[in-house]
Order: structure tokens, then sequence, then C-alpha cells
């Protein structure tokens, strides 16, 4: 049997291809999944109680975040700045409660790119609002394609991962290339979760929680999956983690 892996899932607007509103998670999610012995189940957004995200999550082997619009300020302490986009305070809250649930009951998390970020958020961290804001911007790399939609899709960078972490074992290297499309970066990291890994121009890449299976990345690794071991080997890996949440159900 398939560890079930839920997605916090999204609403998307009607379309030619649907007439009504949908919910959706990305499709190199569910593929990466897919390749890793996963099934990937979509779950729609919608208000959770505690006591109701614990009995969603109980059903569950895993859990991911995916990217998306940014968490809201306030939620940190802060105003929003001009650069903000996109907040949803109703998916910011559905998101927190997924992952409280599945802390709580010990399933593997991948957080990714704003699931990173909400991640911290809700472990007590802090966002910088855009990272063309800090002091050193002109010394930054690319963390996201300059002229999207037009063009390229995402920008590649290299990132190193500290060795001897549980994301090094996961990718099974410590330096790798990765698909980045972000704007945020973490301000103050959250007292649950360690830095394990950084972009050369000093932008924390990755982090992972200090006694639970969560591995937060602000890169994209679905992206690249499909013809990246290391990136596929990091979904093979939470994956195989869900597996033994699986057999203690």
């Amino acid at each position: 049997m398939s560890p079930l892996i839920a997605l916090a899932g999204r609403h998307g607007a009607p379309s030619r291809v649907s007439r009504d509103a949908v919910s959706f998670a990305g499709r190199r999610y569910l593929d990466a999944i897919l390749r890793a012995g996963g099934e990937p189940v979509v779950i729609s957004p919608q208000p959770l109680q505690p006591e109701d995200a614990q009995a969603m999550m109980h059903r569950f082997d895993g859990l991911v975040l995916m990217g998306g619009a940014d968490v809201n300020p306030a939620l940190y302490g802060q105003v929003a700045g001009p650069h903000i986009y996109g907040v949803q305070p109703e998916q910011d809250m559905f998101e927190t409660a997924l992952l409280r649930a599945a802390l709580v009951q010990d399933l593997p998390v991948l957080a990714v790119c704003r699931g990173m970020q909400l991640t911290n958020v809700v472990l007590g961290g802090s966002l910088v609002q855009h990272l063309g804001e800090l002091a050193n911007a002109d010394e930054l790399l690319a963390h996201a394609p300059k002229r999207f939609p037009v063009g390229e899709e995402f920008a590649l960078h290299e990132i190193f991962i500290d060795a001897d972490t549980r994301m090094a074992k996961a990718l099974g290297t410590t330096k790798i290339s990765g698909a980045s499309f972000h704007h945020q970066g973490i301000l103050q990291l959250a007292d649950d979760l360690v830095a394990v890994g950084y972009a050369p121009d000093g932008i924390l890449e990755a982090v992972e929680h200090r006694t639970k299976w969560l591995l937060g990345m602000q890169w994209h690794p679905e992206d690249t999956a499909a013809t990246d071991t290391a990136q596929q080997s990091l979904y093979n890996a939470f994956v195989e983690r869900a597996r033994l949440s699986l057999s203690q159900h």
C-alpha cells in the first residue's frame, strides 16, 4: 500500500477547463510524489478547527506545503509593505491548522518555498518581506526569474547544504542546483528550526526541525526532480519516511 500524502491545496479561478472554481495542487508536486511511490491527495482549502485538522491528518502519512503567494505579514508582527502580494488569510489559517496537526502526530512534512516561510512564522519566526529591500540587495543572486511570465519560469543557482544533516542525507549530496522563485526570505529563524543550507550570497535556503521530520527549502525541488536525481531523492526520502507513518497506523 502506498503512503497517502496530503497536499494543502489552493483555490483557482474558473476557466475553459472547468466552468467552476477549482481546488488544485501543481502537477510537478504530484508527479514527484508518484515517482517516489506515494499517493498524493489534494485537500481543498477550508476552515479547520484544531480538532478537525487532527482528525483529517490522522488519515494521512505525510504533508506537503507548496509554494505560492505571500504569508500575511500580520502573522509575524509586521505591516504589509508595497511588495506583498496575494495574501489570503483563510489559506494561511488552513495550512497552519494542517501543519500543527502533522507536527503533533509526528508526520513528515515537506515545506516548499512559501511552505518553509509559513512554517517559520507558525513556529514563531519572521520574514524579510522583499529581498530587494535588504542593504546588500545589489549583491544578491537572482532568486526569481526577472521577466516572468515571459522567458524562464525559475532561476537556477547553487545551494550548499551542511553535511551530517537530515537535508543532506535526503538529497544525497551537500551541493545542489536549486530552481528558485521567491522574493522573500527568513528574517528571524524560529527556535524549533535549524538553518542547514545557504545560497552563495548568504540567503538561507534550507531548514529542518530540531526534533521532527520536517524539511523546509526555499527552492522548488519538484521543478527539476524529473531530471535531477538529488531533487527527486528529496521526495523519495520524504515518502520513505511517510511509509513509516503508514506502518504505524
